[in-house]
């Protein structure tokens, strides 16, 4: 009997080997939970077209809006786990569920396998040209004394722009109203018309507007300042150390996807982040590859979980956890 067990383990092995060599036979689906034109979808599109050529494969990308990142993540969460379905993740689909949904559809720890975290892309504060201050102390003290009748915007609730904006809220002592948006586009039309006060916005959005000269650049979210933007301060700079915003991008499958699978997947993903040309695309985008020690998928797992840690502990302060 334990010979027979002893078999039975080793023609899996083999088998799930076989499979890892054989894989990918047909196309790969690459879901967004964005609009095309986005900034994550064009991430997606320039890591889609440095994986293709190295899998064989045309990698396909798939947009799924809807839900703040939730319906994309759910999609993947609930396919085969055969390696033809993938997930472009970020905070919507990673974070969102756990924190703004009172029956989460997925668990985004439970129901994935971890590949790869690929990149970090700052948030920035940006207000509207009119409103007063003009830097980030100037700003804390002018929403200080008129958190009443100040608003800022998101692309919807639980979108990287709203979780932005509400560790800042919570960093200043404000209490300051979120109106949520479909999508980035509306939100920005909105504060250019000066409809809103400021937004929290991804970088390669915030920087367009702000070298145009329709928004002010008020401060940057991320731990530190940004090659794009390197005039911007730092909140943690400017006296709020625990404001640290910024959205991210990794690759997910869906859980129970072979080993060899995922394996093949990490290593044709890293290989693309290694090779020429990829950062100089990724500056225009104002997103920055993860050193090589945080790649592997055992880190990602980590990093997924200590995400809820960081934004639930601002958002639950904030009120804006379900009940």
């Amino acid at each position: 009997m334990k010979r027979c067990w002893a078999t039975a383990a080793i023609l899996v092995a083999l088998s799930a080997a076989a499979l890892g060599q054989d894989w990918p036979t047909r196309p790969i689906t690459m879901v967004v939970a964005a609009a095309a034109g986005g900034p994550i979808d064009v991430f997606a599109r320039i890591l889609a077209e440095r994986i293709s050529p190295a899998l064989g494969q045309r990698v396909v990308i798939e947009n799924i809006g809807g839900g703040g990142g939730i319906m994309g993540g759910q999609r993947v969460a609930k396919a085969d786990p055969n390696g033809y379905t993938v997930l472009l993740g970020t905070i919507a689909t990673h974070t969102n569920p756990q924190l703004h949904v009172d029956k989460p559809p997925y668990d985004p720890v439970a129901d994935f396998a971890p590949i790869v975290l690929i990149a970090e892309i700052p948030l920035i504060l940006i207000a509207r040209k009119d409103l007063p201050p003009n830097t980030f102390d100037e700003f804390v003290a002018y929403a200080k004394a008129n958190q009443a009748r100040m608003n800022y915007g998101s692309a919807g609730v639980g979108s990287a722009a709203h979780l932005g904006c509400v560790m800042l809220d919570r960093a200043m002592g404000t209490t300051i109203q979120h109106v949520p948006y479909r999508g980035t586009a509306l939100a920005m039309q909105d504060l250019m018309a000066g409809r809103l006060d400021f937004l929290c916005e991804i970088a390669v959005t915030a920087v367009q507007s702000i070298k145009a000269g329709s928004v002010k650049g008020i401060a940057n979210l991320s731990g530190q300042r940004s090659a794009v933007l390197p005039e911007l301060p730092t909140a943690a700079e400017r006296g709020l150390p625990s404001v640290q915003a910024y959205t991210w991008t990794a690759l997910f499958a869906p859980k129970s996807t072979p080993a060899p699978i995922i394996a093949k997947l990490q290593a044709t993903t890293v290989a693309a982040m290694d090779g020429p040309g990829l950062r100089d695309q990724l500056d225009n985008l104002a997103a920055t590859l993860v050193a090589p020690n945080r790649r592997s998928p055992d880190y990602l797992d980590r990093f997924v979980k200590s995400e809820f840690a960081k934004w639930g502990d601002a958002i639950r302060a904030g009120g804006a956890l379900p009940q």
